[in-house]
């Protein structure tokens, strides 16, 4: 089940690639302004090399003054001014252009999971198809798993994966060599095969241990999954668990699909609200950051340590109904698993402070039942 944790997560690292690709058009347009004002060897003209190195300069610097903000300069030179401009419309616009992007991505990718839990389901379904088939190996005990039939029968299952188009058609070269080599040379698959009547109990300990150790354990088919999907280090766990409800939820001759959350409205808003203004924090804040990080300017702290400090303040400034406490415990989380050694203590160090500061200035404002209103 998809959870606030795994959403922030998701957050953090599409902000992460946002500051990555934001210092990559820096670059970009640093090498416009290079390109414009370097001498043309294919001229016929003399190049005034002083004078360009002269007008590179001052162009490189007027650049760096309207990306940091700190004054809207212009030169008298014409040549000067129009590659500072292009420049500067470059960086914007391919800012503008990543952002919009990775917004829609994290909703995407979250989404995604769903697929990838529905091929785990139906993943076993193509298992027993493969044994049905095999007629050397009696795989009856297998082929007529409860479980299984139940999987294969679920309506609503085979409408997603219609729908989807994630069958594993596609990929049916690679199942029946996983069938071969894997499921068919498990040996607790094969004592329940041989087994005479197989108990309930040992119906559901094998495909729970198809699924976790087989499927999702260490081995080629999880590493099928890990190329499917680049965040799969962390989305595993929450396909495993999905998968798991389904398994127990086995009752009467059907299964439960799992939904991967219980209110996917609420928190789609959440993400788009917390992405949309960690990104447009204000100055203000970021300096609140610089001046508790010992005078570090923000654009210099490792990104990922960055990320975590932004989306804390912006989930305290705008998330009303979340506690202080719980939005400082859930980022030391983050850094724990996602930063360097020492920044559970930096980041609960900073965020402590700047917690009470926001809250005597009147920027954190929370209300609702169990919190402070401070109006």
């Amino acid at each position: 089940m998809l959870n606030r944790r795994t959403i922030r997560i998701k957050i953090m690292q599409s902000l992460f690639a946002f500051n990555q690709c934001k210092e990559a058009n820096h670059t970009l347009a640093l090498d416009l302004i290079e390109e414009r004002l370097r001498p043309d060897l294919n001229s016929m003209e003399v190049q005034d090399k002083e004078l360009l190195r002269s007008q590179k300069k001052t162009a490189l610097q007027l650049f760096e003054k309207r990306y940091k903000g700190k004054e809207e300069s212009t030169s008298e030179d014409i040549k000067v001014e129009k590659a500072v401009t292009d420049a500067f419309d470059l960086f914007n616009n391919q800012v503008k252009k990543d952002r919009t992007f990775l917004a829609k991505n994290i909703i995407l990718e979250i989404e995604k999971l769903t697929g990838l839990y529905h091929s785990v389901l139906q993943l076993l379904v193509e298992f027993a198809a493969l044994a049905d088939a095999e007629k050397k190996v009696n795989h009856s005990n297998f082929v007529n798993h409860p479980v299984i039939k139940a999987i294969a029968a679920s309506e609503e299952l085979n409408a997603s994966q219609l729908k989807a188009g994630s069958d594993w058609q596609k990929s049916r070269g690679l199942v029946r060599g996983w069938f071969k080599d894997i499921i068919k040379e498990d040996s607790l698959y094969q004592e329940f095969i041989a087994a005479k009547n197989p108990d309930e109990e040992s119906q559901k300990g094998l495909v729970k241990h198809i699924v976790r150790k087989l499927i999702l354990g260490s081995g080629s088919i999880n590493d099928f999954f890990e190329d499917q999907d680049i965040r799969w280090a962390e989305d595993r766990d929450i396909v495993k668990s999905l998968a798991d409800k389904t398994l127990k939820s086995f009752e009467d001759n059907k299964v439960t699909i799992q939904k991967l959350s219980l209110d996917w409205e609420d928190d789609k808003d959440f993400i788009n609200k917390l992405f949309k203004n960690t990104i447009e924090l204000d100055d203000e804040y970021k300096q609140l950051i610089a001046k508790n990080t010992k005078n570090w300017e923000v654009d210099r702290l490792p990104l990922t340590d960055r990320a975590i400090l932004e989306m804390a303040l912006t989930e305290m400034i705008h998330f009303p109904n979340i506690p202080v406490k719980v939005t400082i415990n859930e980022y030391i989380e983050l850094s724990k698993e996602y930063s360097t050694p020492k920044s559970r203590q930096f980041v609960n160090g900073i965020l402590d402070v700047m917690s009470k500061t926001m809250k005597e200035s009147g920027a954190i404002r929370k209300s609702g039942r169990g919190l402070i209103d401070n109006k």
